[in-house]
């Protein structure tokens, strides 16, 4: 398996390793190791796993359950550290680029039996959505926002996946 097989399954699937919208914090714990930053927030907490973030708030009976997560790809290009991509992620899926082209997803995605339809076009990003998924692929689609004539100096290209949502 590939990291774009991850990517592909989180967009069809929604789910990181069999965790995903309603799992409790200790189901996403058991997906993706220990190492963590927690911020809580009022009544909220968001769990940094560094390229995946989870999003949890109280449900009725007062135990935390997650109302939606992100694969933050972005942050490869900033923090290329062992420790930004959890170990149960590569130890399944090998190594993670830095850049992952929307093409090569689509295509993944399509293969499986699904379509990749846009969903909303700004300026700067375009969103995408998997047919039969809540997720959302969110692509670059201006490498210069702020009209500076440089394209990013962090790298993003058009065409570069920025993110997979789930809500």
């Amino acid at each position: 398996m590939s990291a774009l097989d991850f990517y592909a399954q989180v967009a069809i699937r929604c789910d990181v390793l069999g965790a995903g919208v309603g799992a409790h914090p200790d189901s996403w714990e058991a997906a993706l190791g220990a190492r963590f930053l927690d911020v809580p927030g009022r009544g909220t907490l968001r769990r940094d796993h560094g390229l995946v973030e989870i999003n949890f708030s109280a449900d009725q009976q007062g135990q935390l359950s997650c109302f939606g997560f992100g694969v933050k790809i972005q942050r490869l290009l900033y923090d290329q550290s062992p420790s930004t991509v959890p170990s149960p992620l590569t130890r399944k899926y090998g190594p993670f680029t830095h850049r992952v082209p929307f093409e090569e997803l689509r295509a993944a995605a399509v293969a499986l039996g699904h379509t990749v339809e846009l969903d909303d076009k700004a300026r700067d990003m375009h969103r995408y959505r998997v047919s039969g998924s809540g997720a959302r692929i969110h692509v670059i689609a201006d490498d210069d926002p702020d009209g500076s004539g440089d394209p990013d100096p962090d790298g993003h290209r058009v065409g570069d996946i920025w993110s997979i949502d789930v809500w």
